[in-house]
């Protein structure tokens, strides 16, 4: 492994972390704020963290002629819809229950790179696929989780799959061109855009009665600089090193820290179908990585080694 996919390992690893922290971060600020208040803010701050930070550092590179409408696609796909899905998602299920969802994202990305990339998909991939699903299914059929209340976020969190997956396709394109810091600092700094009509239209009123709560800026600061801002350049700069297959397959250790820092931080029950329905998603989610093929040709070289 040579030192520049060492760093670009590192770097993903530590976004998985900081964004499994986000969906603790998320339900403390929640106690404050409506969602669409919170992603608002968040973005505001990471945009303005991001350029005091990076703009004497001449990391930020001008938006070339003719790109604008991918930073706007990328933008519209995540933060916009990701963030809304994914917002309200968290909301109304447990924070477990939501990382485990928002984990699916490279198993069906895996679906999407097949239909338009030609990429195909092997026996291991359905297996992995099937098992899964099934242990979603495990995870939402615990007892304790509310199906009537769950349903609104479960949807929820399933626009932020597809919205990720549309995300992860668009910010492709721009990795070739561009810096991590720049794509992640532009598509935030739209993102505040987009957000803007709606929080004016449906939160306003009700934060303009709030008004700011120092107990809130805490969580939302943690959310905007780790969750808005480091994870994502990290995120970004991972997809440049080691491609997306191989950096959005690391979303699956989302689960696995979110369950266990819910455990310790907000006193989730880690019950015994929740943990054998996160380690069949965990467990899925990986066999739906694996190359058959290679395994094949390995074997094949393991039981017939050559002369």
């Amino acid at each position: 492994m040579n030192k520049n996919n060492l760093t670009a390992y590192i770097a993903v690893i530590l976004a998985m972390i900081f964004w499994s922290y986000t969906f603790i971060w998320y339900k403390v600020v929640y106690e404050f704020y409506n969602p669409i208040t919170v992603v608002f803010f968040r973005l505001i701050i990471s945009s303005i963290f991001l350029f005091i930070l990076m703009y004497p550092l001449n990391k930020l590179q001008k938006i070339k002629k003719g790109d604008l409408k991918y930073f706007i696609f990328v933008a519209l796909f995540n933060p916009f819809l990701y963030f809304i899905g994914e917002s309200y998602g968290i909301k109304y299920v447990s924070s477990s229950l939501a990382a485990v969802i928002i984990a699916t994202i490279p198993l069906f990305t895996s679906f999407t790179s097949s239909y338009f990339l030609n990429e195909k998909i092997t026996k291991m991939n359905s297996i992995g696929i099937s098992v899964s699903i099934f242990g979603v299914g495990l995870v939402i059929l615990n007892k304790q989780t509310s199906v009537e209340v769950s349903l609104f976020g479960i949807g929820m969190l399933c626009v932020a799959v597809a919205a990720a997956i549309g995300y992860t396709m668009v910010l492709k394109k721009l990795t070739s061109k561009y810096n991590s810091i720049s794509i992640v600092t532009y598509h935030n700094f739209i993102g505040i855009f987009l957000f803007a009509p709606l929080f004016f239209i449906i939160d306003y009123p009700e934060f303009r009665l709030s008004g700011f709560s120092t107990d809130s800026w805490v969580p939302l600061l943690e959310l905007a600089i780790f969750g808005s801002s480091f994870a994502f350049i990290f995120f970004t700069f991972s997809i440049q090193k080691i491609g997306i297959g191989k950096a959005n397959a690391f979303t699956n250790l989302i689960p696995v820290i979110t369950a266990i820092i819910a455990y310790f931080v907000l006193d989730e029950i880690l019950s015994i179908s929740k943990m054998a329905g996160i380690s069949l998603v965990i467990g899925g989610l990986f066999l739906s990585q694996i190359k058959t093929s290679g395994l094949r040709e390995k074997w094949r070289n393991y039981i017939r080694p050559s002369e």
